[in-house]
């Protein structure tokens, strides 16, 4: 039986099984540590206000630093792994809908993250290892901006043999009927990203990718450009769009026209016309659909309700693949999608309240 004919199916049960493990994700689990910072704490260190880059030398003193001078707070994070935990919150029945795979270390922040993964539902599988311990990822908060510092350690050991090619792993991977993984695994194994994104296009089922950073678009457009023809939906946000637009020469700033552009480039699956959907903060979401683009307009908010950015792209894509997943439209993934930002950015990291409000 097909998962959408099982989603149609009477039996309420069997519905339920059939959304369970259907949404599958893949990337680096870390543990966030978030703090307000001042602007003399990113100079010091050379970040700017409003970006993402993998941790250097020059960081290490950081990560002790910002736990010293400021107020910290640890929440479960990395990209794919707070974009699989929203869609599963806005589902809430049955539990397990998402799997996730990533890499931790055998200490006591990989606890924290196993214990986080069960508390939201997720059908997490970590792959863990001694040699490295577990990924840690400073967001440094200014005002209504978000500097994120992502010291990957343990993310960046997940081996393809070592895990995702064991039968009791892959029989997962084969039970999902939509995939999601964000660019910043592009750093860590191509080979697996290639592999499961084979099995989706083959399968005609939804693979779907973030551009994740501009680094992602400009030193990683290599391994970007492997994955590209097997995928489905791509997202990302205004800066990220404009760098891979300068990368692939597209010659325009226009979103419009970049997000056109990202549609037509060459894809295995011709079945599925790629969607291209690219968020913009408060300004609208573009959505590619058919041979046009279309702007949706996002929940408004008020400036003294927003307590922390930080989580409002994978909110975004957690509530898209939410609905998704369950064969909605376009349309409702996108409502979803600016439902669920919209109330991520009312609290501290990537967190939500206990029930979604959602229609």
């Amino acid at each position: 039986m097909s998962f959408f004919e099982c989603r149609s199916a009477k039996d309420h049960l069997e519905s339920f099984s059939c959304l369970q493990n259907a949404l599958f994700g893949m990337g680096n689990p870390l543990l966030d540590i978030c703090a307000v910072v001042d602007k003399d704490f990113l100079d010091k260190y050379g970040l700017k206000p409003n970006d993402q880059i993998l941790a250097e030398e020059k960081h290490k003193e950081m990560f002790e630093e910002i736990v010293k001078k400021f107020k910290v707070e640890y929440h479960a994070g990395g990209a794919t792994q707070n974009s699989v935990k929203v869609a599963q919150w806005m589902i809430q029945e049955p539990h397990k809908v998402a799997t996730f795979f990533g890499c931790i270390g055998k200490d006591k922040f990989g606890k924290i993250l196993k214990e986080k993964a069960e508390e939201a539902h997720v059908d997490a599988h970590y792959y863990e290892q001694s040699q490295e311990p577990t990924g840690t990822c400073a967001a440094c908060i200014t005002g209504d901006n978000r500097s994120l510092i992502a010291n990957l350690a343990a993310a960046n050991c997940y081996k393809k043999e070592k895990h995702l090619d064991l039968a009791e792993n892959w029989k997962l991977v084969e039970k999902a009927q939509v995939y999601y993984i964000a660019g910043f695994f592009l750093t860590v194994s191509l080979e697996s990203i290639l592999k499961v994104a084979k099995h989706a296009s083959q399968n005609n089922k939804i693979f779907c990718l973030n551009l994740s950073a501009p680094f992602i678009c400009e030193f990683f457009k290599e391994a970007l450009m492997k994955v590209m023809p097997y995928v489905d939906i791509l997202f990302g946000n205004e800066t990220e769009a404009a760098t891979f637009a300068r990368e692939q020469g597209f010659e325009t700033e226009d979103i419009e026209e970049i997000a056109k552009k990202a549609q037509s480039l060459p894809k295995e699956n011709k079945k599925r016309q790629r969607i291209v959907v690219f968020t913009q903060g408060k300004e609208g979401t573009v959505m590619t659909k058919g041979d046009k683009v279309e702007t949706f307009p996002v929940l408004e908010i008020d400036q003294s309700e927003m307590v922390d950015t930080n989580g409002a792209g994978d909110a975004f894509v957690g509530g898209f693949l939410s609905q998704l997943v369950q064969d909605k439209t376009f349309e409702q993934c996108i409502r979803a999608g600016h439902y669920a930002a919209n109330v991520i950015i009312r609290h501290a990291g990537c967190t939500f309240p206990e029930k979604p409000d959602f229609h």
